[in-house]
């Protein structure tokens, strides 16, 4: 069993020497005048490069929106990222994701709600270590996905923009 042990220990050091992990986010600060709402998003995300095309990671999000009445909402959701072109520092590659949110609106009980599909997205290397990310758009299916829409297709509306950044140990 010490063997066994020892060796997973070796072969997990191992990894981590060649690994690839990455650490980045987004962040919106949103103020509507006709509705007089403003919202509050912050989706901080974590991933692992596994080789040169293929990362996995995942994005924790957390919506806050105040108008006549609060509305929070909470995500979690799990990618897998395939690059299929890199040319020095620009990479473009599609998230395929499962994310699971809930949200709450005034005294109103939580409802749950998902999404399953792909995002595109470009990677603007700066550094070494720091990168520039945008997604945009959605292909798939969501059901009362973080207030979103319900049912399946393709969208490229603004809330399907996500720029954020990443930083790579």
């Amino acid at each position: 069993m010490k063997k066994f042990v020892t060796l997973l220990f070796v072969v997990m050091v191992c990894m981590c020497a060649k690994a690839q992990v990455y650490m980045g986010g987004s962040l919106s600060l949103w103020h509507n005048d006709d509705a007089d709402a403003t919202s509050f998003t912050l989706a901080p995300e974590v991933g692992y490069e596994l080789n040169q095309q293929w990362s996995i990671g995942a994005s924790l999000m957390f919506n806050h929106t105040k108008s006549h009445e609060k509305i929070r909402s909470f995500g979690f959701a799990p990618y897998a990222r395939y690059t299929f072109f890199e040319n020095k520092p620009l990479r473009l590659f599609v998230d395929g994701c499962l994310g699971i949110s809930s949200t709450k609106q005034g005294h109103a009980d939580s409802e749950a709600g998902f999404e399953l599909g792909f995002k595109p997205g470009i990677a603007l290397k700066l550094t070494d270590h720091f990168s520039l990310v945008t997604r945009y758009g959605f292909l798939g299916y969501r059901d009362d996905y973080m207030q979103g829409q319900e049912g399946y297709g393709f969208s490229f509306s603004s809330e399907d923009l996500s720029i954020g950044f990443h930083y790579t140990f």
